[in-house]
């Protein structure tokens, strides 16, 4: 039976592999995040910088463990066989979620995954054994150390509040002192800021990342924490003068210094105190196999009661390994740069595509704020409103926008690094468990609200961003306690069987995510490929307008072929497919849309009748889009409503339609692809053969009313098809004109 068990920490063991590479791509967002934001160095500058904290963080953290063994349940309680239960139903329920939000794009905190997964995998086991022994519900907190859940869940709210404000205050105090011009400041204030800034960092590094860590004992922690504000004078006076002679005598940017030093500090802290979210079961796992082995005694009868020993301390080889799984994770997790522009696309200064949709809430929110702002406008005097205002007059752009400009500026990166590591220190010092997630992500959410980064244009799109996000933090603690409460239950009842069962099980939908995650990059480069924002002349918009309108034929031709053979076969499960085929397409034309007013700014001076035609190309392009939408919806809503089925004449002359159509959008297809615009007026001098196809349909389905036709909803929907491929090819042959007339132009 002890096979069992090895078969199993070799399972752990896999599992924690996993488990660190879906956890360091949701926790990457903590410390990178103000880096690539502002670009105040390479990415590749900053992911070193990043990976050497990640690693000695990893290499150092030995005495963070004992929240796995001890710090939810009490061991003594339990078996070796109910300790590994909850084990293997805690990283499969964390790898299962923290893959998930991974791949929604959503920050989200592993050390709140993981202590409500043990509470929820102890909680199940516990009541199992009251059941079976016959005991009563007051007994289960002497299985469960519930304290722990209880300031998880007080910390939430007090990073929330506390993070986004104090965010909010030093960012604006920063911005009156600084402004945008920040560079002429750096001169008065730069070495009092640096050193202020570098201090608070360094100073976490001392309090929350040494936390614990094998090469400072108890009692020289204990001397840090007794002499917190002498470290800080000496800091502060040490680092005033570092930063003076780094500014006036090597001419070095103290804001870079400032932000490498932050990173490093946070990516520290991360892998020294979070890496127990990743390991520390598995590690308590082979602690407790430790334990149990040579013991004599089945897994059923021994009981744990030696696994909340202090002295027991994470092997350094296993440390040093999930260390290079980290920063090899840091570097190719495509998922981790999803969750890093969640927090970027948040916190951007300026306009830009917005990633979430607005909500009740969020409208309300931004209506509140537009009442006050107007209030307090109201009681402040004129002048001081224009010179507040002077301080947050932003640096005027050159004319072409680059996808390389930084996301916001460093200013703002120094200070959310910094004022995140003030907090979790103090937080730290107190013994209050502040989660890094929560501290750096409202950090960086308050910071951006002060630098008016959200505007009347963007207000309502983040806001919703933001709830989004602080949902999915309470999702998670739910989500985590009843994932792992259900999957122990089933390892407790279906012992082996239920552990091969869960690990296939976990193994096919982590394949489903990947491949998932994969179509949905693909998805996103298409829509990116439609958004060049960096054209200046007629020819390049000429031809980038040729590579959007092949791309729209393409996938119009597609959709309306497969619609017709859909509604022809009643396959209701295909007509919902298309329908989200058609909402791509409509996000993209939406997102051409979106982007018109940079691409328009960007043309030369002598470029306004390409900037016209460019407008009224994707006006066309939506013409086309919302014919599409009305037949789909239309199919779908026959289909759905169970409604008798086109007859075998209306489907053969839908056919007819459809290959006409195919032959003419292919052909417009290869045109527009190979920018070879000579086919164009063959195609309108034969643009009435598929309307006057469509207008005989027309006139034969009148003839089948008189005399066969007997379904009310089939006419309906026959005629709104044909209506709107009427109204698709008239939108195409306008296009073509107006293409057509315009490159005449051109050419002259």
């Amino acid at each position: 039976m002890e096979q069992i068990y090895v078969i199993m920490l070799i399972a752990l063991g896999v599992l924690a592999i996993i488990d660190l590479v879906v956890g360091v791509s949701n926790d990457a967002v903590n410390f990178l995040n103000s880096a690539i934001g502002s670009k105040a160095v390479s990415f590749k500058t900053t992911m070193i910088v990043a990976s050497a904290g990640v690693l000695v963080g990893a290499l150092f953290s030995s005495g963070m463990m004992e929240i796995a063994r001890s710090g939810i349940f009490v061991p003594h309680m339990f078996s070796f066989n109910d300790v590994m239960c909850i084990f293997l139903a805690v990283m499969i329920a964390d790898i299962f979620l923290l893959d998930v939000f991974n791949s929604l794009g959503l920050p989200t905190s592993t050390t709140v995954s993981i202590i409500f997964e043990l509470l929820g995998a102890a909680v199940c086991l516990a009541l199992y054994k009251i059941y079976t022994t016959d005991g009563t519900l007051d007994s289960l907190g002497t299985y469960i150390n519930t304290k722990k859940a209880s300031e998880i869940v007080y910390s939430i709210l007090l990073s929330v509040v506390l993070s986004f404000s104090i965010g909010a205050l030093v960012q604006y105090v920063s911005r009156l002192i600084f402004t945008f011009h920040y560079v002429k400041k750096l001169k008065y204030f730069g070495a009092i800021f640096g050193g202020v800034a570098i201090t608070a960092i360094t100073f976490f590094i001392l309090i929350k990342g040494l936390k614990g860590v094998s090469f400072i004992s108890k009692d020289q922690y204990e001397w840090i924490t007794h002499h917190q504000l002498l470290i800080l004078g000496i800091n502060f006076v040490f680092f005033l003068l570092l930063s003076q002679l780094l500014i006036s005598v090597l001419k070095i940017n103290i804001l870079k210094v400032i932000i490498l030093v932050g990173t490093f500090a946070l990516a520290l802290a991360f892998a020294g105190n979070d890496l127990v979210n990743f390991i520390g079961v598995p590690i308590a796992a082979f602690n407790s196999y430790e334990i149990f082995s040579g013991s004599g005694i089945s897994g059923d009868a021994f009981m744990m009661g030696g696994l909340a020993d202090d002295s027991i301390v994470a092997p350094f080889y296993f440390l040093l390994f999930a260390g290079i799984v980290m920063v090899v994770t840091l570097w190719t997790s495509k998922k981790a740069k999803s969750v890093i522009e969640t927090g970027v696309n948040l916190s951007r200064q300026g306009e830009g595509v917005e990633k979430f949709s607005p909500n009740i809430a969020s409208r309300g929110i931004v209506r509140f704020g537009v009442i006050i702002g107007e209030g307090v406008n109201y009681i402040l005097p004129k002048k001081l409103q224009i010179k507040i205002d002077s301080r947050f007059k932003s640096v005027e752009k050159a004319s072409k926008r680059s996808a390389d400009e930084p996301a916001f500026d460093m200013v703002r990166a120094s200070v959310n690094l910094m004022v995140a590591s003030i907090l979790i220190s103090i937080g730290t010092s107190m013994q209050l468990p502040l989660s890094t997630t929560y501290v750096t992500f409202m950090v960086a959410m308050g910071s951006s609200l002060a630098d008016r980064a959200w505007d009347r244009e963007s207000a309502v799109y983040r806001i919703a961003g933001v709830f989004k996000v602080i949902g999915g933090w309470f999702f998670t603690a739910i989500v985590a306690f009843l994932l792992s409460f259900f999957l122990a239950y089933i390892l407790k009842v279906g012992e082996v069987f239920a552990f091969v069962g869960l690990l296939l099980l976990l193994g096919i939908m982590l394949y489903r995510s990947a491949r998932k995650h994969k179509q949905k990059l693909i998805a996103e480069d298409e829509i990116k490929s439609l958004r060049r924002e960096d054209i200046a002349n007629v020819n390049e918009m000429i031809s980038e307008s040729s590579a959007q309108i092949s791309k729209v034929f393409r996938k119009t031709s597609a959709l309306y072929s497969n619609l017709i053979d859909n509604l022809s076969l009643q396959d209701l499960a295909k007509l919902k497919e298309n329908k989200k085929d058609q909402k791509k397409l409509e996000k993209e034309i939406d997102e051409l849309k979106s982007n018109v007013f940079y691409f328009i700014k960007n043309l030369d001076d002598n470029s306004v009748e390409a900037s016209k035609f460019y407008i009224l190309i994707l006006g066309y392009l939506q013409d086309m889009v919302q014919s599409i939408d009305f037949i789909t919806a239309n199919s779908y809503s026959h289909v759905n409503n169970n409604h008798k089925q086109l007859k075998f004449n209306q489907i053969r002359d839908l056919k007819t339609i459809d290959v006409q159509l195919q032959n003419l959008l292919q052909l417009l297809e290869d045109s527009f692809k190979t920018e070879d615009f000579n086919k164009i007026d063959l195609i309108l001098d034969d643009k009435q053969v598929v309307l006057d196809t469509v207008s005989e349909l027309i006139s034969k389905q009148i003839r089948r009313i008189r005399t066969t036709e007997t379904s009310p909803k089939n006419t309906k929907l026959y005629f709104s098809l044909l209506i709107e491929t009427n109204d698709l090819v008239k939108s195409i042959m306008n296009l073509l004109e107006l293409f057509k007339e315009f490159n005449k132009l051109n050419k002259k």
